[in-house]
């Protein structure tokens, strides 16, 4: 049985909505700052944790690079924090994201896959499914903002059934 294929699509803040928000420059009004040399975009994320003993972790990752078609074999989230990827270097990268069922497991038939380009965040919603971030073409590093205190609740992984091929 050969795997679903799911077609990767420009990530827009409209599409991903349902899962977070796209963190990127010009989404909003901005103001002046900094004497007139930059424009600032405020509160382009809601930055969330559940749990009062959680401390925020800004965490550098380094993705090595993967291509299209990619196979998605599981997804995470995490259900107490906003997840905020952030990128640093890179020239494209895949977000796959899914809804919730209301068992509390991923709903694999709403699975969506988003190629983002170099100016464009994510902001996972808490308890959001996604995969790890994929950097396409050439290595990745992002800046990931979540809150942790290293228990489980930090982040539950499930392996889907079958995998699902992007592409």
């Amino acid at each position: 049985m050969s795997p679903r294929v799911l077609t990767a699509l420009p990530l827009t803040a409209e599409a991903f909505a349902p899962f977070g928000r796209v963190v990127s420059a010009g989404l909003g009004p901005g103001a002046s700052a900094n004497q007139g040399t930059a424009v600032r975009f405020d509160f382009c994320a809601e930055l969330t944790s559940t749990r009062g003993g959680a401390r925020p972790n800004l965490a550098v990752f380094r993705s090595v690079a993967r291509s299209l078609p990619f196979e998605v074999v599981l997804l995470e989230r995490h259900p107490c924090s906003t997840q905020v990827f952030l990128p640093m270097v890179v020239a494209r990268y895949l977000v796959c994201v899914a809804p919730t069922l209301p068992d509390g497991a991923p709903d694999v038939a709403g699975l969506r896959a988003f190629v983002c380009l170099p100016g464009q965040g994510v902001a996972y919603a808490p308890g959001t499914w996604h995969h790890p971030v994929v950097a396409l073409d050439s290595p990745g590093e992002f800046a990931m903002l979540a809150w942790e205190d290293g228990s489980p609740l930090d982040c539950e992984v499930r392996e889907l059934g079958a995998p699902v091929r992007v592409s």
